[in-house]
């Protein structure tokens, strides 16, 4: 997966500066950026602090990690019952 050129943190920051009047198109300028990201990323991390966006990660870590188990199981079961089947 491409790594984001910015951190969770600074894209924060971008989106309060936006929250404090700064104008879009303005921001986007400044810090190299296009319009359609700044959307992206307000629609994601628009309303979070620094705390909720640690959660959301270990969250998504979390279900990253429950899939990959229910993959690794789904399979498992798949394989049992060709074997059993096969009799």
């Amino acid at each position: 997966m491409k790594k984001s050129r910015y951190s969770e943190a600074q894209i924060i920051a971008i989106l309060r500066q936006a929250e404090g009047g700064v104008p879009v198109a303005q921001l986007c300028r400044e810090h190299g950026m296009s319009d359609a990201s700044f959307y992206k990323w307000r629609a994601k991390y628009g309303g979070m602090d620094a705390s909720m966006v640690s959660q959301m990660k270990a969250m998504e870590d979390e279900n990253r990690r429950l899939k990959r188990m229910y993959a690794d199981l789904s399979m498992q079961n798949d394989l049992l019952k060709e074997a059993l089947g096969k009799k």
